[in-house]
């Protein structure tokens, strides 16, 4: 009897070890037809992405810059961490802006359209590589404008290159004493080089947008996406935002220059509006607006934005 319960428990044990291999057969499969498939989309797209912007020599690689515009004033755009594609994700900014000012839009390495790089990704290098693109573009002056992280590069910027910037405009921009846990950008590396991000994308969709011009802009973001997502230069400079907090700490801008802060009314930051306000009292013209929307101020609030900057920087005048 016991021999006949021993073969049974055999009998079963080898048929679950057969079903587990062969589910992890399936899923090996599985995930080698997505590795496949994203590659050949990769190939296949590299041809549909649009040019836009020039290409300046940079240091070890290239990097693009957009112009548009031709008002008095330049505005120079500086991207949040990991935005894709810089440009195409400032369109509804620039569009209200360039009714006043020219509008330069630099994409750092490792976004857009602009190639890796080897350097370190830190505040001294990252303001070093804007200021290389602005000295090319012969920009004496300028109004800095900066979304997210680059608020910490703003401020590395204006004082390692004093008198340059005329005033700083944040878009929910960092903060030197915000709470920061760090940053682990390997799972999502992993995901974008697997091609499960394109495939979960792709499941869950998401309604297209029904102007024709929005859509286009949206399927070339997209593409940019796969394209930029998970690459070595992005990864560095997620692993050295711990450090750039820590240095930015030491940094505070010049009491002579006007400070514009928008930032997001329902942020989930501690402190958010407090620590804006803090800045924004750092210097001698300085002013804090408070908008409804998300991080992404610019994607909903882009008109009220422009009026906001074009009145503050006439009162500074």
């Amino acid at each position: 009897m016991e021999k006949k319960q021993g073969t049974t428990l055999k009998r079963i044990g080898k048929t679950f070890l057969k079903i587990i291999i062969g589910i992890i057969v399936v899923i090996g499969i599985l995930l080698a037809g997505i590795f496949t498939a994203h590659r050949l989309s990769l190939r296949s797209e590299a041809k549909k992405i649009e040019d836009y912007g020039q290409k300046l020599a940079v240091f070890d690689g290239t990097m693009n810059v957009a112009i548009d515009g031709e008002g008095p004033e330049t505005v120079v755009l500086l991207t949040g961490f990991g935005t894709a594609s810089p440009r195409l994700d400032f369109t509804p900014l620039i569009d209200e802006l360039t009714e006043h000012y020219k509008v330069v839009t630099i994409e750092p390495f490792g976004y857009g359209l602009s190639s890796q790089t080897g350097r370190e990704r830190n505040l001294e290098n990252m303001a070093e590589e804007i200021h290389e693109v602005v000295k090319q573009l012969k920009l004496e002056h300028f109004i800095l404008m900066g979304h997210s992280i680059s608020g910490l590069y703003s401020l590395e910027y204006v004082n390692q290159y004093p008198g340059e910037a005329t005033a700083f405009v944040g878009i929910d921009s960092s903060v030197p004493k915000q709470p920061w846990p760090g940053y682990n950008s390997a799972p999502m590396d992993l995901l974008a080089k697997s091609g499960i991000m394109r495939a979960f994308l792709k499941i869950s969709g998401g309604e297209k947008p029904k102007d024709e011009a929005e859509a286009h802009r949206s399927e070339q973001m997209h593409m940019i996406t796969m394209k930029v997502t998970g690459n070595e230069t992005l990864a560095r400079e997620a692993t050295s935002l711990s450090n750039s907090f820590v240095e930015a700490q030491q940094l505070a801008f010049p009491k002579d220059l006007p400070v514009l802060l928008f930032a997001d009314e329902g942020s989930a930051v501690k402190d958010w509006t407090e620590l804006h306000q803090e800045q924004a009292d750092s210097v001698t013209n300085g002013k804090l607006v408070l908008l409804e929307g998300s991080h992404y101020l610019h994607h909903t609030q882009s008109k009220r934005m422009a009026e906001e900057m074009e009145q503050f920087l006439g009162d500074t005048q």
